[in-house]
C-alpha cells in the first residue's frame, strides 16, 4: 500500500484522537489554554463545556469558551465567555452565551471579521467588521463597519459605518455615518451624517448632515445641514441650513427657504419666509403699471415682511398672455394705528410665452425698490397705494430690457 494512502487513512483517526485528548486535558486542566481544531460544535480538540481557554482556534464551525489569541473558521465562531484577539470567519461571529434565545455576557476586544454578522453580547472594543449586520449589546468603542445595518444598545464612541441603517441606543461619541438613516437614542457628540435621515434623541453638540432631514430632540449646538429640512426640539445654537428650518428657540443663524421658530430669536432668519407663532399671513390683491393683476401672501411680523406672489400681464393687455414671479421683503413702521408705512425691495421672474415670437425675450428678471403707505380700514380688511422704481433685465445679456416708476394699489386681506 501506497505511503499516500496510508497517510490518508490515518489523518480522521488521528484527528478523532486528538479531539478525546483535548477534552481530557481540557477537564483536567480547566485554567489552560490549548489549541482547537474544529470540525463541528463538538467535533474538536475542545468540547464546548470545556471551562479552560484557547489561543489558536481553526475549523469550519467552533465553539469555545474563551478566545485569547487567534481564530479562523470557515463557517462561524461561537466565545461563549470572551474574546481577546482576532476573530474571522466566513458567515458569523457570536460573543456571548445563550439564555432564553438571545445572546448574554462577552466582551470582544481585537479584530472581529464576519462576512454576515458579527453579534457581541457585551462590550467590542476595537474593530468589528461584517458584511450585513453588527450587533453590539452594550459598549462599542472602536470601529464598527457593517454593510447592512449596525446596532449598538447603549453607546458607540469611535467611528461607525453602516450601509443602510445605523442605531446607538444611548450617549454616543465620534464619527456615525449610514446610507439611509442614522438614530441615536439619547445625546450625541461629534459628526453624525446620513444618506436620508439623521435622527438624535437628546442633545447633539457638532454636525449633523443628512439628505433629507435632520430631527434632534433636545437641543442642538453646532451645525445642521439638510437638502430639506432641520428639526430642533429644544434650543438651536449655531447653524441651521436647509429649505426648511423649525426650533423653539433659536439662538444664532439660520437659513434657508422657510424659517420658523417657537418661543425666542436670538439672531439673524435669512429666508424667502421667516415665521414665528406672531407671523400673520395675510392676502394681498392689488393692479399697477409692472404686472397688471397681482395677487400674493404676505408674512408680516413685528418688524420685517416677506411676500410671495405671481402677477400676469406684464407686457400691454393688447399683446399675448405674460406673467411674472415675484419675492419681496421689507420693513414696516406704525405711524398711528391705523397708518403705517413701508419699504421693500423685490426680485421678479418674468415669462412672456408666444410673445417671444415677435422679438421679445422669453425670460426676464426685474430688480425694483418700493415704498408704501397702508391704512387700516378693519381688523380683517386695508388698504395701500405703492410707488417705486424698477428695470427688467435681459437672464443672458448686461442689458437692461425696460425701465421706469412702479405705481400699485389695492387691498390687504388680514
Amino acid at each position: 500500500m501506497k505511503m499516500s494512502h496510508i497517510r490518508t487513512r490515518l489523518l480522521p483517526i488521528g484527528f478523532l484522537l486528538a479531539c478525546a485528548a483535548g477534552s481530557l486535558s481540557a477537564q483536567d486542566k480547566p485554567t489552560s489554554m490549548g489549541i482547537n481544531f474544529s470540525l463541528w460544535k463538538n467535533i474538536a480538540t475542545q468540547r464546548t463545556d470545556t471551562l479552560s481557554g484557547t489561543c489558536l482556534n481553526i475549523g469550519i464551525y467552533s465553539a469555545v469558551n474563551r478566545l485569547n489569541g487567534v481564530g479562523i473558521n470557515v463557517l462561524g465562531s461561537t466565545a461563549r465567555n470572551s474574546v481577546n484577539g482576532v476573530q474571522v470567519a466566513g458567515l458569523f461571529n457570536i460573543v456571548g452565551g445563550y439564555s432564553k434565545n438571545r445572546v448574554t455576557g462577552g466582551s470582544m476586544n481585537g479584530v472581529q471579521i464576519a462576512g454576515i454578522t458579527n453579534v457581541n453580547g457585551n462590550n467590542m472594543t476595537g474593530v468589528s467588521a461584517s458584511g450585513l449586520v453588527g450587533i453590539t449589546g452594550n459598549n462599542a468603542r472602536g470601529i464598527l463597519l457593517s454593510g447592512l445595518t449596525s446596532i449598538t444598545g447603549n453607546s458607540a464612541q469611535g467611528i461607525t459605518f453602516s450601509g443602510l441603517l445605523g442605531i446607538t441606543g444611548d450617549n454616543s461619541t465620534g464619527l456615525h455615518m449610514a446610507g439611509l438613516a442614522s438614530i441615536s437614542g439619547n445625546n450625541f457628540r461629534g459628526a453624525n451624517i446620513a444618506g436620508l435621515l439623521s435622527v438624535v434623541g437628546g442633545n447633539h453638540y457638532g454636525l449633523q448632515a443628512a439628505a433629507l432631514m435632520n430631527i434632534t430632540a433636545g437641543n442642538m449646538t453646532g451645525l445642521q445641514l439638510s437638502a430639506l429640512g432641520n428639526v430642533t426640539g429644544g434650543n438651536a445654537q449655531g447653524l441651521q441650513l436647509a429649505p426648511a428650518n423649525v426650533a423653539i428657540r433659536a439662538r444664532g443663524v439660520q437659513i434657508g427657504l422657510f424659517n420658523y421658530y417657537k418661543d425666542r430669536l436670538d439672531g439673524i432668519q435669512l429666508g424667502l419666509v421667516n415665521a414665528n407663532p406672531d407671523t400673520r399671513v395675510q392676502l394681498m390683491v392689488f393692479g399697477g403699471n409692472a404686472t397688471k393683476l397681482n395677487i400674493g401672501a404676505r408674512f408680516k411680523n413685528r418688524l420685517f415682511y416677506t411676500i410671495l406672489g405671481a402677477g400676469t400681464h406684464y407686457l400691454d393687455f393688447s399683446d399675448k398672455f405674460s406673467a411674472a414671479l415675484f419675492y419681496r421683503a421689507g420693513l414696516s413702521f406704525d405711524l398711528t394705528p391705523s397708518l403705517a408705512l413701508s419699504g421693500d425691495l423685490g426680485y421678479q421672474h418674468i415669462e412672456t410665452f408666444r410673445n417671444k415670437h415677435y422679438g421679445i425675450p422669453a425670460h426676464l428678471y426685474a430688480l425694483q425698490a418700493r415704498v408704501n403707505l397702508e391704512y387700516r380700514l378693519t381688523n380683517t380688511l386695508g388698504v395701500f397705494l405703492t410707488g417705486g422704481y424698477g428695470g427688467s433685465r435681459y437672464y443672458n445679456k448686461s442689458r437692461t430690457y425696460d425701465k421706469g416708476i412702479i405705481v400699485e394699489g389695492g387691498i390687504v386681506l388680514f
